[in-house]
């Protein structure tokens, strides 16, 4: 198996894309009671605090601060899509590779992230997070999209319900609070 080279930093925040191996479904918000109860069991028993989210029909963005001296994201990860995975009924296509080693073929293996670095990289990330459901056509404004944690930077003041809407002549992301 390869070893990949991962920034592997105890007590770090770090930025992740999390794809589903089929692009042409919507099973994330399908079954976000799934996802959700996925993300509290792994967070029961290995906790860390999600910083932003959003979860789009085919792939996920976050945020997380892992406590201090840990740096065990991949487990994490790993038992977030087990635990999705076992609540779905089985069924869907799978390669032979995925066969043999007995994987579903819900998840893409692998997974996009990136440590951190400044709170300029952070509210960028952040930034990111929250529109993406306007750049994908899901939403005419970030607040529409209902599975955002736009919604608690709204209600805490950080954000105005209007940040990060689509208009025909530009995108405004810049309102804030």
């Amino acid at each position: 198996m390869t070893n990949y080279r991962r920034a592997r930093v105890p007590g770090a925040t770090y930025f992740f894309t999390v794809n589903l191996a089929r692009r042409d479904t919507a099973l994330l918000v399908e079954r976000i009671a799934t996802l959700r109860e996925a993300v509290r069991n792994v967070r029961r028993r290995h906790p860390f605090v999600i910083d932003a989210m959003v979860i789009l029909p085919d792939h996920l963005h976050a945020i997380w601060t892992l406590p201090p001296d840990d740096l065990d994201f991949p487990l994490r990860w790993r038992l977030i899509k087990t635990g999705f995975s076992r609540g779905m009924s089985c069924g869907e296509r799978r390669r032979d590779s995925r066969i043999a080693k007995g994987e579903r073929g819900i998840w893409q293996r692998r997974y996009w992230e990136h440590l951190i670095r400044d709170d300029v990289d952070m509210q960028r990330h952040i930034d990111n997070i929250h529109f993406n459901p306007v750049k994908h056509g899901h939403a005419a404004r970030a607040a529409d999209w209902p599975y955002s944690t736009i919604h608690r930077h709204i209600a805490k003041g950080w954000l105005l319900p209007s940040w990060g809407a689509a208009s025909e002549s530009s995108i405004d992301v810049g309102e804030r609070s």
